[in-house]
């Protein structure tokens, strides 16, 4: 056998010590031809739970065939995933987060102990896709990413669904506004399939930031799911990988402060997911990058920068197949080109991305993606805040509205069940800051999403007269005037924990402020109740993730 001495995989399978190694990859039905090959891992996210993820093992084949033919030999793995959409509201929730560790953690793991060459990572549901990019930037080998894709509008009538429709449904029956059948039939009808949820939530918002990365091949990630075009993308993308390999484009050479600056402007032109905030931060302190070069203030002042020209939920009208369809990330990717709003850099393809968005083509009459000289809002989507509550910083979301100012009393809950349950009995009412706390990286622990809050709030009607600030976060399908990712944390002592209810609290956006006029000093925080589940994993988490405004990850590159 004659292997390439720089493959790392060379020191696995060459010379007679390892000759029981080669024994056991016989037994697997790698003969000596695949082990003489560039061995390329496919780490595969599949779980029958979820329609994110449910279709990704049959893309693993073709994934395979692609790397094949290319001269590679395709290695598979799985690994875990935790369904963002089916979890939100529960205690299950709480894993969400935590599993984008445990997802990075396991692949490089694997990738790591069989000494692979490059890996192939087939992701769905919103933890599983910056767990790639994270686990790419430690890993440093050539690597692609390939967002399994959206999926397709629910139908009700004449009005297409999200996921998001059936959250607000919830808020809306408790407010008594929907019956228990109308219910039923949003819910029967809002998941048509396969594919991620369906606006410019976490999922899509995370894979349009893995294309301005270089780590996803423009246009790839665009294809919805259940799209007959998507065997071929990966496909194209095993080959694609192999080429990586042969030319040694590894992934730290994509993630770049520039790269993740593109991320940020394309996540803000299309008012994306405030995830997008704690995901690129752990990936770019994954990939070594120094906090002056890559921090939470980048974007505050990159959406200032930046227009919203994409019309897309939750705040919009249209869903990621929509967006395909006018002409997909490409076209939103010049239109940023040809604005200044971007710089041009390498992708995993071996061409730029200004390349590959010089080729992009526009559909006659599409209205999803505007221009930046007339665009959809002036300003972007984020502002990072700090003040008595937020020393460290907190992100606030503004899709969906144009206020940029708030104040008013505060209504304090510990936990995500009780500011629900005094939701749905009515408690609060308009001009109310609606704080929850402790449900921060330790404090939940996990950081739970709230859009079983927040799509409740809009489906009574309150989400323009109310703003909501946590320690937790949100997901990509909320909107209204919502603060998260307060730090430091009420768990770790941050000055949430000292709110009480009936505090004046102003939230100025402009003024970049979250403060209120109590003194907290004067106070003890709250206690925070123990919880007799936070054993084993949890407990793991919560003793080792850094905060928010860090990136929460574990692997202590974020402190």
């Amino acid at each position: 056998m004659t292997k390439s001495p720089t493959l790392p995989s060379h020191d696995l399978v060459e010379g007679p010590a390892r000759a029981p190694a080669r024994a056991m990859l016989r037994a697997a039905g790698y003969d000596e031809e695949a082990m003489a090959k560039p061995m390329i891992a496919i780490v595969n996210t599949w779980s029958t739970v979820t329609p994110c993820n449910m279709h990704l093992r049959g893309l693993a084949e073709h994934a395979r065939r692609g790397i094949e033919q290319a001269g590679g030999t395709a290695v598979d793995f799985n690994t875990i995933v935790v369904t963002d959409g089916i979890s939100m509201g529960t205690p299950g929730m709480r894993a969400s987060l935590m599993s984008r560790e445990v997802i990075a953690d396991s692949a490089e793991l694997a990738v790591r102990g069989h000494m692979l060459d490059a890996v192939l990572f087939l992701v769905g549901c919103d933890k599983t896709i910056p767990a790639a990019a994270m686990a790419a930037a430690r890993l440093d080998l050539p690597s692609v990413v390939l967002y399994g894709g959206s999926i397709m509008p629910g139908r009700l009538g004449d009005k297409a669904l999200t996921i998001q429709d059936v959250f607000e449904a919830v808020g809306a029956h408790s407010a008594g506004t929907i019956g228990d059948g109308e219910l039923l039939e949003v819910e029967k009808a809002a998941c048509p399939g396969a594919g991620a949820c369906g606006g410019q939530f976490t999922a899509n918002t995370m894979a349009l930031a893995m294309t301005f990365l270089g780590l996803s091949p423009v246009g790839l990630n665009d294809i919805p799911a259940t799209h007959p075009g998507k065997p071929k993308a990966a496909e194209e993308a095993g080959r694609i990988l192999v080429d990586a390999v042969r030319a040694g484009r590894n992934a730290r050479s994509l993630i770049t402060p520039a790269s993740l600056r593109n991320a940020v402007v394309a996540g803000t032109a299309t008012a994306g997911s405030t995830n997008l905030v704690l995901h690129l931060l752990a990936i770019a302190r994954e990939a070594g990058i120094a906090e002056h070069d890559f921090n939470i203030d980048l974007f505050d002042e990159i959406s200032r920068a930046t227009p919203v020209i994409a019309d897309l939920k939750p705040g919009g009208r249209f869903m990621a197949p929509d967006m395909a369809a006018a002409g997909g990330s490409a076209l939103l990717g010049r239109r940023l080109m040809e604005a200044g709003l971007i710089t041009d850099a390498p992708t995993v393809t071996g061409g730029s991305l200004f390349a590959a968005f010089e080729g992009a083509e526009e559909t006659p009459g599409q209205e999803v993606i505007v221009t930046p000289e007339q665009p959809i809002k002036a300003r972007g989507g984020y502002g990072i805040l700090y003040g008595n509550i937020a020393p460290e910083g907190c992100v606030v979301k503004l899709a969906g509205h144009g206020k940029l100012r708030f104040d008013g009393p505060a209504k304090v809950y510990d936990g995500e069940e009780a500011c629900f349950d005094a939701l749905t009995h009515g408690q609060i009412e308009p001009g109310d800051i609606v704080v929850i706390r402790g449900e921060g990286p330790v404090g939940g622990p996990g950081m739970r999403e709230m859009l079983a809050i927040t799509a409740a709030i809009q489906g009574r009607g309150l989400g323009n007269d109310v703003a909501l600030v946590t320690d937790g976060r949100f997901s990509g399908a909320t909107y209204g005037f919502m603060v998260g990712h307060v730090s430091p944390e009420a768990a770790r002592g941050g000055p949430i924990g000292r709110l009480r209810t009936g505090d004046r609290i102003v939230i100025d956006v402009d003024a970049r402020v979250i403060e209120t006029d109590a003194d907290l000093n004067a106070r003890e925080p709250v206690a925070l109740p123990r919880r007799p589940d936070v054993i084993g994993a949890y407990a793991k988490y919560a003793r080792l993730v850094g905060s928010a405004s860090h990136g929460a990850v574990t692997s202590g590159a974020g402190e």
